[in-house]
């Protein structure tokens, strides 16, 4: 892929953004470093490709999803790299332990199931308008892969990155799995690795100038797929699979505890 400066990607960041941030989730910038250093006795995080992510401004980041754990070592990491995050993320995880808190306190966006999907999308849109960083799992829950691999995504981080406009970069990760499998138990000890790998920003051209309509979602949603796989097939030093794992097909092999 060409070299993109994110100053052609991205709409221009309103004044005092970061300032803004700071005074909103004071609590939040206060209690983070000890609640990294507490999920950091558990795992370390190695970030490569860190100088890919823009400074400031706004940005959409599209993320694999392996474990209900998973978003608060984003974050750490995203920290460390000294941007705020915010997530788009299925509801459930607000009632999640301790991780419930960390989403609420950290101005994270819920998406209800049941319905409000598009209020949290357009509130997610209205945040990576105003100079904030999104960090959205295009595969809308936990991958059912058996082998972990990301799975067939939803449309929603296609369509937040068309309507809005901001540019969308891939990442993936590994080795959280470890810590928490899906539907596992926490494994604590002995410390593991926690490796994020920061994508280059995809290049949504292609579908600029083309209606936000189903066939364009589908494109653009495979497209981010095919982006965060390749990234974790580089992290895991493997092959991916040819065909994604499609729970409207394959099924759910963790249906009974969904249901719970």
């Amino acid at each position: 892929m060409t070299e993109t400066t994110w100053e052609a990607l991205q709409p221009p960041a309103p004044e005092g953004g970061w300032r803004r941030d700071r005074k909103k989730f004071w609590p939040w910038l206060v209690c983070a470093p000890l609640l990294f250093a507490l999920i950091g006795i558990m795992a370390k995080t190695v970030v490569r490709g860190g100088e890919r992510l823009p400074a400031t401004g706004p940005v959409i980041i599209a993320s694999n999803h392996m474990s209900v754990i998973d978003p608060t070592y984003l974050i750490r990491a995203f920290w460390k790299l000294g941007r705020l995050s915010r997530f788009l993320a299925k509801s459930s995880i607000w009632k999640v332990p301790v991780v419930g808190n960390i989403m609420t306190s950290s101005g994270q966006i819920p998406v209800d199931r049941r319905g409000g999907a598009a209020a949290s999308l357009k509130a997610a849109e209205q945040l990576a308008a105003s100079g904030s960083m999104v960090i959205v799992y295009p595969e809308g829950t936990l991958t059912r892969d058996p082998d972990l691999w990301p799975m067939k995504g939803k449309t929603g981080a296609a369509r937040l990155a068309l309507e809005s406009g901001v540019p969308i970069l891939p990442v993936a990760h590994w080795g959280i799995q470890q810590v928490l499998p899906p539907y596992g138990r926490l494994r604590p000890f002995p410390r593991r690795t926690f490796t994020l790998l920061v994508g280059e920003p995809l290049d949504l051209g292609p579908w600029r100038d083309r209606p936000i309509d189903a066939r364009t979602l589908a494109e653009v949603t495979e497209a981010i797929m095919d982006a965060i796989t390749a990234l974790q097939a580089q992290l895991r030093g493997e092959t991916a699979p040819t065909r994604r794992w499609d729970m409207a097909v394959d099924g759910d092999p963790y249906r009974r505890e969904t249901k719970r």
